[in-house]
């Protein structure tokens, strides 16, 4: 069945299936995190080695970001999205019966680049509706968040019941209902771009010089889901040793208390669509430095871990939000190789924010984790801030 776009818009079943479909897709990145000392001992390799899982599947979606997702200007992005689908589906099964640790690296890797659909279905949303675009795409990326931080949870319980291994299995099986599901509703889009694949890649890079806006939301984007892959990463590390001692599953019941900070997304979202992204982003990055300094200085008290948490998702996502529903102003006709700009920069840091926290885990420990994040937020927040930044988030070029 071939849904095209009504001249409302998008149908709330649209836009709840866009969500669901994208927070499914984007999970699978997420998924290891607290399974990662589980997949150590089933494949006896130490912690470091586990690390890595999170760090290359990261690594993958960025890779994936900037080569693949441009192509949603040039090509069907419904057609683009169920290719996607497909492939991701493949790999999750493979990742149910890998063999061994550099299997699941490779599949690591592959997975983040399969799982970019979730990237298209933005930029896809936006160009649909361009009245209540922040609304709209705040509620899609609810749908991402919701699955980024449930999915901790998720693999937390089936890991500790079952196995690691049946968190990808039951994923495969979630992929094809949503793939399913996206194929009857999904709208067609026609798109207006006609250079050849280069050309498109060119054009994306063009959009970093064409949009002050677009590299300051980039730079701060990817500083703060930097934040925000280094505590989830180390988090999990932590509260399985001492004073805590916690298994998995208790682990992942902390993804509950981040879902709430999910769950404020499309709050944000509608703020940006009334011109007031400067006062949201100085709001969410000041939480963010406020869940971190309760982390540092509470760190033996599973409530304050708890509520910093709570401050950490809330700051983090809203800035997330914001910085989206902004940067979709700028050129409808544009918008796959704008998002892929911004979204390649977003996920980029929070390799670096994985890789630089396991560093500084495995060098001081928990402290020396928060102080590496405070650092991260506190130069986000000075971009935020700067006098400047209100003039050219004013002329957006």
């Amino acid at each position: 069945m071939q849904k095209q776009i009504s001249s409302n818009g998008l149908t709330k079943v649209q836009v709840l299936i866009m969500a669901i479909a994208a927070g499914v897709c984007v999970a699978n990145i997420y998924y290891n995190q607290p399974i990662l000392k589980n997949i150590a001992s089933s494949f006896g390799v130490s912690e470091g080695e586990a690390g890595s899982i999170s760090v290359l599947s990261q690594v993958g979606y960025g890779f994936g970001l900037f080569f693949l997702i441009p192509l949603g200007d040039k090509i069907n992005k419904k057609k683009l999205i169920l290719c996607l689908l497909i492939c991701l589906f493949c790999l999750l099964l493979l990742m149910t019966f890998s063999q061994n640790i550099v299997e699941v690296w490779i599949l690591s890797v592959a997975i983040g680049i399969a799982t970019v659909s979730a990237q298209v279905i933005l930029p896809l949303a936006a160009s649909i509706d361009r009245v209540t675009t922040g609304k709209t795409v705040g509620n899609i990326f609810t749908g991402i968040l919701i699955g980024i931080l449930g999915a901790r949870v998720f693999s937390g319980y089936v890991a500790e019941w079952l196995s690691w291994r049946y968190v990808y299995g039951f994923s495969a099986g979630m992929i094809l209902i949503v793939t399913i599901l996206l194929e009857i509703y999904l709208p067609n889009v026609k798109n207006e771009y006609s250079g050849d694949y280069l050309d498109l890649l060119k054009s994306t890079l063009q959009q970093l010089k064409r949009f002050s806006l677009l590299r300051e939301t980039s730079l701060i984007g990817g500083l703060l889901f930097g934040v925000f892959s280094s505590f989830w990463t180390t988090l999990t590390f932590y509260l399985s040793g001492a004073p805590f001692n916690f298994q998995s599953d208790t682990i992942g019941m902390y993804g509950f208390v981040a879902i709430a900070g999910a769950l404020m997304a499309p709050i944000f979202g509608k703020l940006a669509d009334q011109g007031n992204s400067q006062r949201s982003l100085t709001l969410a990055v000041s939480l963010v430095i406020a869940s971190l300094v309760i982390a540092k200085i509470a760190s033996n008290s599973a409530i304050a871990i708890a509520v910093a948490v709570l401050l950490l998702d809330v700051g983090v996502q809203a800035t997330q939000v914001t910085n989206v529903a902004t940067i979709y102003t700028l050129d409808a006709q544009s918008n796959s190789r704008i998002n892929t700009v911004y979204m390649t920069t977003y996920f980029l840091g929070g390799a670096v924010g994985s890789s630089i926290g396991l560093l500084c885990w495995h060098l001081g420990g928990w402290n020396l984790v928060t102080w590496q994040m405070l650092g991260f937020t506190l130069l986000a927040f000075f971009i935020i801030v700067r006098p400047k930044i209100t003039t050219a988030r004013i002329n957006k070029s």
